[in-house]
Parts: structure tokens; sequence; C-alpha cells
């Protein structure tokens, strides 16, 4: 009896034991919910990005008994309910708001939705029901709007991702997140619109082990003390631009696998015991402000397969070490002036997918050990001298994608079909060089599909045929050639979709076949038409446009209505032409976008359009050399950010602008030749015009005394200082899928410099001058002319000015020319004038000046012209001696006998500037005379390479 108990009890026990490892079913409020949720998208393939993607919830079904069996969805195996979600890549469409059934899954304690498009929702604040998440994935989903306070209730995450949405983090911010969340440990941040700087408490999340901020506008310094968080090992910060800090000195004990700080303003010197990072295996440093020699501690990092340390300002030194990495895949010594030919040292790194050597200084031919880097997918050797012929073994690259060659000194013809080996090349770049480029013809012959293609100064004499097959390509360079006739009209059939970038500059293009009302390239956002011979009307571009220029043509009519519908535009140069006719008032529609606008040397009369919205971003405008009346616009007050005005050569009626002092950036300011008239009122207060350092308003009506009381305070004038940059230039940039965009649009004028009137292609930003020539101001000379000190070009000639020389201006030690000639100052030639030893060209001629004429330093350089007129002066180099002379005095020149010699004075001012400036900086000479081929330059950096993902 008791035996029989005993197995009743066994098998109780055994049942009992089997029944406890059943996992139960889902809850039926779950599944329902699940399935609400389902039924709330659409199912679109196009929603998602990746590959691999299919529809997960195709597999929920209703009469399915247990949803913890579905696809994506996990359940805790004790208690049924639903505590995982991935839902990643499931090609989900639609809208998710708080109502959404979603949140009733309140046990959820990971959830997955990235890679799928919920059509620019907002995350919900229902999200703060589900309390017990501690890792949630909204990456690459099409969430939008500002990142909801209720995120932070969540306070059990360790694990966010929020990634390439179109979000910001700024109410609540970054701070707030990092104090509600002390145990995260993987934040993903990327393109996240933060805009702060980065808090100091960062440096806390001891549990942190991958950090990724990128391109989030941070700004400020970086907190050192999170790279020496214990358990850190991705760290990615890269392309914040304005984000600065260093790199602090490295634990042996750091775990830091990834670093990525390239695109950001860190600084210093890279520390010797960055070598003590064991396990780093990617080091990405492109594009920072690192100085100082490259670390030879490098060399004892056996894991780095990736190493990027272009585009600082390193010394750099040995590195024979690199030599020994031999597992590297990508490297980068971009803008690192290595010298001579390409390192020998790069020999043995034959597993290389990315090999960047631009900007390096190389001469010397491209070495045939090359053609044993049979991996390589990415190879640029731009902008380097390099030179003798391309060699053809590079049709043997058989995994290259990208290959770039331009601004070298190859020459030779070079055959195209070598290119036409490499299946994958995408990307190719020869612009610049000396060579002939042969293209056969395209019959029977498969191209590559070209992304980009740059073919500039290639010797080409028509648009190669093989375009017509190109249905992919974005950007497209033909500039500098020798391509003559129409453009022909297949070309408004390639890639109409794709292309984003077209230069057709410095050909001989004459018009266009069958030209298009606006041209069909829907995404297009840079085109560059300029320095051709184009006829009849302005094409159009499409609204995508962000950069414009048809520049030096022979383009006829009005500019058409529609290009106000530009709202996109950065940048329009229309300089040059033959257009016609009135301004369209709606030109201040685009001065919420647009930066430059160049409409020199035209034929457009009438009055200048209201301009400048509020909130314009106009850095530049030049309507010079047209036949414009009536007022300078009022609304330019509104262009707070207004660098250079340009209005010179026209027919402008009106009085000084002293209004547009109010402007804070305003740097340049051209007005000659006009009709301005009246007086100078005197300013409202001490802070108007800070930044003006040139300003011409020569050849005007203007009257009165000299506007004395700007002298005191025009304070960019009464500094003698440096720019951090050569030229005054607009920086714009943009930025498309795969592509970064930056112009530099070098700023122009015409200025009369030592007696000629020069074009200015470029403005050097130490360049200050003042020309109030040819007007009818009167009085004296005042003394406070002597506050600007920082002036090196100073002409007053051909007024009605009386009085003496003031000896103040010996405080004009930059000076490098003066013209007063053509006044009528009396007195004596101060002898203090002989300390100016830049002074370059001197004109005091046509005035009633006497005495002795002084000697020393630059002015025994000078000629009689200088001093012509003045029959009171005596001296050399003037005939007459001081004393007793006999003889006629020579009567005052006239100022039309002067301009008639200007030949003799140009050779004669040249030649004081080689004699005076025995050292010293010769701007007035080199300022004068440049004259560049481009007026712009693009520089396009490419992020699709693997490096920069």
């Amino acid at each position: 009896m008791l035996m029989h108990l005993l197995a009743l009890l066994s098998l109780y026990n055994l049942k009992f034991a089997s029944s406890s490892f059943v996992q139960p079913l889902c809850h039926d409020d779950e599944s329902f919910a699940l399935l609400q949720f389902k039924e709330s998208f659409i199912i679109d393939q196009s929603a998602s990005s990746e590959t691999s993607a299919y529809p997960k919830v195709s597999s929920w079904k209703l009469e399915s008994d247990d949803c913890c069996s579905w696809d994506g969805v996990g359940c805790d195996k004790d208690t049924g309910h639903v505590i995982s979600l991935n839902l990643s890549s499931s090609c989900l469409y639609g809208s998710i708001n708080s109502s959404s059934s979603l949140f009733r899954l309140v046990n959820l304690q990971r959830l997955n939705l990235a890679d799928n498009d919920f059509n620019l929702s907002r995350i919900p604040v229902g999200i703060r029901e589900l309390s017990n998440l501690t890792y949630l994935d909204l990456s690459r989903s099409g969430f939008a709007g500002q990142i909801p306070a209720e995120i932070l209730q969540l306070s059990k995450l360790v694990y966010l991702d929020l990634e390439l949405n179109s979000l910001k983090l700024q109410n609540p911010g970054l701070q707030s997140l990092v104090e509600k969340f002390p145990n995260m440990e993987e934040l993903y941040l990327t393109q996240v619109d933060i805009s702060s700087r980065v808090p100091d408490n960062m440096a806390n999340l001891t549990s942190l082990t991958s950090l990724v901020l990128r391109e989030c506008g941070l700004h400020g310094e970086f907190p050192a003390g999170i790279f020496q968080l214990p358990n850190l090992e991705i760290l990615s910060v890269r392309f914040n631009a304005d984000l600065t800090g260093f790199l602090p000195q490295f634990n042996r004990s750091s775990r830091l696998k990834l670093l990525k700080l390239a695109g950001t303003s860190f600084y210093g010197e890279l520390p010797d015991s960055i070598g003590d990072l064991k396990l780093l295996y990617v080091f990405d440093v492109w594009k920072c402000n690192f100085a100082g020699p490259v670390p030879s501690s490098f060399g004892n990092l056996t894991k780095l397969i990736s190493l990027d340390l272009s585009y600082n300002n390193f010394n750099s030194g040995t590195l024979d070490w690199i030599g020994k990495q031999t597992k590297f895949i990508q490297l980068g010594l971009a803008n690192l002036n290595l010298n001579g030919s390409i390192p020998f040292f790069i020999q043995n790194l034959t597993q290389l997918t990315y090999l960047n050597l631009g900007y390096c200084n190389l001469t010397g031919y491209i070495p045939s050990w090359l053609a044993n880097f049979t991996q390589l997918s990415d190879l640029r050797l731009e902008s380097n001298g390099l030179h003798g012929s391309i060699p053809s073994w590079m049709s043997r690259l058989m995994n290259l994608e990208t290959l770039y060659l331009d601004s070298n000194h190859f020459d030779g013809i070079v055959e195209f079909d070598i290119f036409l080996k490499l299946p994958k090349l995408s990307s190719l770049r020869l612009s610049f060089n000396q060579i002939s480029l042969l293209i056969k013809p395209s019959n029977n012959i498969t191209f590559p599909k070209f992304r980009l293609l740059g073919l500039g100064s290639c010797d080409l004499d028509e648009f190669p045929d093989f375009l017509k097959s190109q249905d992919e390509l974005e950007v497209l360079t033909l500039s500098n050639n020798k391509i003559s006739s129409l453009i022909p009209k297949w070309m408004w059939n390639l890639s109409k979709k794709t292309l984003l970038f077209v230069d057709l500059s410095y050909n001989f293009l004459t018009g266009f076949h069958q030209l298009p009302v606006i041209l069909p390239w829907t995404n297009l956002r840079f085109l560059d038409l300029s320095n051709n011979k184009l006829q009849r009307s302005l094409p159009i571009p499409p609204p995508s446009i962000f950069s414009y220029s048809v520049s030096n043509n022979t383009v006829t009519g009005k500019i058409p209505q529609m290009i106000c519908n530009l709202s996109s535009l950065l940048s329009l140069d229309l300089s040059y032409n033959n257009l016609s006719g009135m301004l369209p008032d709606c030109l201040g529609n685009l001065s919420f976008s647009l930066s430059i606008l160049n409409l020199r040397r035209n034929n457009f009369h009438g009055n200048i359009p209201q301009i400048c919205m509020k909130g314009s971003q106009l850095k530049m405008i030049d309507f010079s050399q047209n036949q414009l009346q009536g007022w300078i616009p009022r609304s330019l007050v509104n262009c707070t950010m207004l660098e250079t005005l340009v209005l010179g050569n026209n027919q402008i009626n009106d009085s000084f602008p002293s209004w547009l002092g109010v402007l804070p950036e305003l740097g340049v300011l051209i007005l000659r030749y006009n009709q301005l008239q009246g007086t100078i009122a005197k300013p409202e207060n001490n802070f108007v015009f800070p930044n003006l350092h040139i300003v011409d308003f020569s050849y005007n009506n203007i009257t009165g005394k000299l506007p004395f009381e700007y002298f005191r305070i025009w304070k960019a004038m009464q500094i003698i200082g440096k720019h951090r940059q050569m030229y005054m230039q607009a920086n714009t940039s943009f930025k498309v899928p795969g592509y970064i965009w930056t112009n530099q649009y070098t700023y122009s004028m015409t200025f009369t410099n030592k007696g000629i009137e020069l074009a200015y292609e470029k403005i050097p930003y130490i360049f200050t001058a003042m020309d109030l020539s040819s007007n009818n101001f009167e009085g004296e000379i005042p003394e406070l002319i002597g506050n600007l000190k920082g002036i090196q070009l100073l002409n007053l000639s051909n007024n009605l000015l009386m009085g003496s020389i003031p000896s103040s201006l010996e405080k004009l030690t930059a000076l490098e020319a003066l013209d007063l000639s053509q006044n009528k100052l009396s007195g004596e030639i101060p002898t203090q004038l002989t300390q100016l030893t830049f002074l370059a060209f001197f004109n005091v001629s046509n005035n009633h000046l006497i005495g002795p004429i002084p000697h020393g330093n630059q002015f025994d350089t000078f000629q009689d012209k200088s001093f012509g007129g003045n029959p009171g002066l005596c001296g050399s180099p003037l005939t007459i001696k001081c004393g007793n002379f006999k003889g006629p005095l020579l009567p005052p020149l006239t100022f039309e006998e002067i301009n008639q010699d200007s030949n003799l004075l140009y050779e004669f001012s040249w030649k004081l500037v080689v004699i005076g400036y025995g050292c010293g900086f010769i701007i007035g000479v080199v300022i004068g005379q440049i004259v560049i081929a481009r007026k712009y330059n693009w520089y396009i950096y490419l992020h699709f390479a693997v490096q920069h993902q």
C-alpha cells in the first residue's frame, strides 16, 4: 500500500514538473493590441531601405493561437506577456500617435521599429506607458519634431537609438537626457538636432560603452573626461564643425575600439599615449585642427585597421611605422606634407581598400607596385605634382569604385578604355591635368554606370557620346575644354532624376538645342555655365537649384519672373552678359536663402527693387556697371549679414546712405560713378559701420566737409590687423546624401590704386582703402584722418579742399598710396610724411603748395609729376631749385592732362614699388593685379566612402 502511494506521488510530481516547462500562451489583450497595431499601417516595400527587409507582420493572423510565435514578437517564458517587439525593416508605412495600441503593451522591455517610414510622425507622448523599456530603437524611421519629454520617464533605458530621423533634442535637451539616464550604456543620436554643448556630466556615465553624436550641431568644448570613461568602446562625434576639444592622455586600461572625430574643430597634438589603446581598430580625425607630429606610438596598435589623419596641420615626421601595419584596410594621409614620391612604406599594405594621398605635395610617377593593391576600391591621389602618363595597369584594379587623379601634371594621350575595364568604377576625376582624353565611339561598348565624372581640361572638343547611356550620374564636370557649338538635345535626358552637379564652364558653347522652359534635372543643386559664348535667353534651372552661374556670356533678354521661384538658391551670378530690362520686384523673395547676388555689367535700367526682406541671408550684392537709377533701396537695412555692397557705375540719384551704418558686417561699400549729392550726415552714434574697411564714393556730387566724425569711429580702418582668411569670400555649403559641397565665392570690385583703375578679382581681408575723389568736398583735411591707422590707399583728389596737409598723416604707417592732387591745398608738405616707409605712390600735383620738397626714404623715389602744378614748390625732383631761382613758373597741370599721361604714370608707380619696398608688405602691388581663372571654387567631399559612413 505504501509503495502504491509512493508511485502515485511520483507520477503526480512528474506531471507537475512536465507542466511547468510549457510556456504559457500570450495574453488575448496583447494579441489583439498587436493585430490592431498591424492594421494601422500599410505594407510598402519602399518604406525600408535594407535589402533584407520584409513585412514581418504578414505572419500575424487572428486565428493563430499564440502571438508569442509571431515573427518579431518575444514573450516572457513564465508570464506569457509580450516583452520584446522587433519590427525593424518591416516595410511599415503610416503615422503613429498616442492612441496607438502599441502603448497597451506595457510589459515591453525591448522595442525596435528601425528602418520603417512613419511619415514624419512625432514620437508619441504615449511612449511613457512603456515604463519597463530597457531597449528602444527608432532609428531611420521617418520620425520628426522635438523628442518628447515623456521619453525621459523611461527610467530603465540603457539603450537608445534615435539616429537618422528629423528629430530635435532641445527642450528637453541633452543635459536632461544625461541626468535622467545615469545607467545608459549605448546612445545613438546621429543627425538629431541638439544644437548645444555636450554637458560635463556626460563624463559621469560610467556604464556607457557606445556614444554616437554625429551631425548634431554640437558646439563648445567637448568634456575630456568622456574619453576616459572606463567602459567606453565606441565614440563618434563626427561632423559637428563647431565642436572643439583636445585628446587627453589615455589610460592603458581604456577599452576604446573606435574613435571618430572627423569634421570637428578638435585641436592640439595627439598624445603619445594613444599607443596605449591596444583595442583600437578605427581612428578617424579627418578635417580637424590637430597639429604637431604624428605619434610613432600608433605603431603599437596591432588591431588598428583604419586610420585617417587627412586635412589637419600635422608635421608628417617619420611615418615608416605605417609600413608595418599590414592589416590596414583604410589609410587617409591627405594634406600631410609628404614631399617627394609616393612613400615606399605603403608598398606592404596590399590589403588596403581605401588610400587617400591627396594634397600631399607628392611628385614623380605613380609607382608600378600599386598594381598589387587589387583590393583597392577607393584611390585618391588628387592635387599633387604627380606627372608622366596615367599607367595602363590601372585597368587591373578590378575592385576600384573611386579614382581621383585630378589636379596633377599628368600628360599625354589617355585612352578612356583604361577605365572601361573597371566594372565597379562609379567615381572618376581626371580634371586639371595636361592630358588629351581619347574616347572611342560607344558602339557595342559597355560603359560603367558612373555616379561622379570629372573630365575638366581633358582636351575634349565635343560632348562624349557615351553620356547618352548614363542614367545614374550625380556629378558631371566638363569644364575647361574646347567643346563648341550647341548643347545637344539628348543632354536633357541625361540622368534626369539623379543629376546634382553640372559644370560646363570655360568652353565655347553658343546655345541649346530646344531649350526647355525649365531645365529637366529635377534634383539639380549646382549649375555652372559661365565663361562660354551662350546667346539668347537665360536658361531657368529647376526649383531644387542651390548655385547657378551664367556669368561671362552674351545672354540677352530680361530676367524671367520664374527665377524668383528658386527658393533654395544660395548663389546667383549673371554678371558680364547683355541682360536688359528692369530687375524683377520679386528678387526680394530670394533673400531668405540667397547669399550671393551678382548682376554686374549688364544693361539693366530702372529702380533697384526692395531686395532684402527681414531675415535676409545676403552677404554680397553687386549691381555695378548697369544703368540703374533712383534711390538706394532702404530695405538694405534688413541685410544684416551683408559684407559687400557694390553699386558703382550706375545712375543712382540719392544722398550718401549713412543709414547703412547699422549693418554690422558691411566691409566694402562701392558707390563710385553715380549721381550722389548733398552732404554726408553726421553719424547717429559711435557704432556705425563697425567693419567698413573699403569705401569708394568717388565721381559723385557730394558736397560739404569731409566726414571727419566717421574718421573717429570707423574702427576697422584704425587697426593694422590680420584675418584668418586671405580673401573676402562668402562660404556657403549644402549637403545631399553622399556629398557635402562647400563653395568659396570670392568678392570682387573695381578700385583706383596708385592712379590706375584696377579690377580686383579678389579682395584681401586686410586691404583698407578710401576713395572720396572727384566730388565737391571743401574745407580742410581734418587732423582726425590720422586715426585711420590701418588705411593703405587714400584718395582725396579732385575736390575743393583747402588749408594745409595735416601732419597727422604720419600716423598712417600702413599707407601705400596717397593722392591729394587737384585741390586747393596750401602750405608746405610736412616733413613727417617721409616716415611713411610703405608709401609707394604720392601725388600732390595741382595745388597751391609751397616750400622745399622733403627728402628721405620713399620721397627720394617720387618723380616730378607727383609735385607738378604747384608753382611754389622747389627742390628735387623738380628742376626749380630752392632759394633764388629764375624762369617762369610751371603752370598747373589739368586733371585731363594727368589722365592723358596715364601710361607714364602707370610705369612710374610700379617702378616706385620695386625701388621703394626694400622690405615690408607689398600689398598694393599684389592685390592690384591678382587675376584668377575661376570666380569661385567648389570643394566636394564624398561621404559615401566606407571610412566616413
